[in-house]
């Protein structure tokens, strides 16, 4: 599968678990994306869009990138741009970098929302700011994500979620109705890996990776009786 690492002007921080994510992926960067992409020490193949978000300077420094440039008045953002092409150039995975926050919440929407079309297309996305990771959710299938005990997780509903089912977390669900813009489903914690299905619906699983939240009381406790009990046997 051709995984591609697409480069917007969102929010970024250059974590070594980023660093590894797009190390050695084929790239293309839209308009100030390229900031991010020098960053992260990568050369994209295609540096795409107006161009109304960077300097003489930048045009410059980067000159030695191909560059296709586009109108400023266009029926389409430079990250749709920077989607269509990577596609074109067959990529089936997309690792969308930058792709939140940014001086414009209506981009960084629209962004999100393309992902999870995209992703029900068939097109595997993963937005990320490097801290922030975001995964459109497969109906139908079981979606498994590998996380650390301990990290926060919530799933944001973009219509209304059928069957919704969530196993290795603090908050467990079981073929759950959540309604379009609830926010039961935000703020939970991840007890190892998380598992969720759901039958219908737009949900986004977002990650924060950096976020530990210490474990629940009843589980300490539990924890702490349960090595009591081992150290009331050792004694005996």
């Amino acid at each position: 599968m051709t995984r591609y690492a697409l480069f917007l002007g969102g929010d970024m921080d250059a974590t070594p678990r980023l660093m590894s994510q797009v190390a050695g992926l084929p790239a293309i960067a839209a308009d100030s994306g390229m900031k991010h992409a020098e960053t992260l020490g990568v050369t994209p193949e295609l540096w795409i869009g107006d161009f109304d978000s960077v300097t003489p300077g930048d045009m410059e420094r980067f000159r030695d990138v191909a560059m296709e440039r586009h109108p400023v008045d266009k029926d389409m953002t430079d990250g749709d741009l920077a989607f269509r092409e990577a596609i074109r150039r067959g990529a089936r995975s997309l690792l969308v970098v930058g792709a939140f926050g940014g001086a414009r919440l209506d981009h960084a929407m629209q962004i999100t929302m393309a992902a999870i079309g995209l992703h029900e297309a068939g097109i595997d996305t993963m937005l990320t700011d490097g801290r922030q990771e975001g995964h459109p959710l497969r109906i139908g299938e079981e979606n498994r994500f590998e996380l650390s005990e301990g990290t926060l997780f919530s799933i944001l509903v973009f219509a209304d979620l059928k069957d919704l089912s969530v196993s290795g977390a603090r908050w467990p669900l079981a073929d759950e109705p959540i309604p379009f813009g609830s926010s039961r489903t935000l703020s939970n914690v991840a007890e190892g890996p998380v598992t969720i299905t759901l039958s219908a619906g737009r949900g986004l699983l977002l990650v924060t990776q950096d976020v530990i939240e210490p474990a629940s009381t009843d589980r300490m406790v539990a924890e702490m009786i349960a090595d009591a009990a081992e150290s009331g046997e050792g004694a005996g």
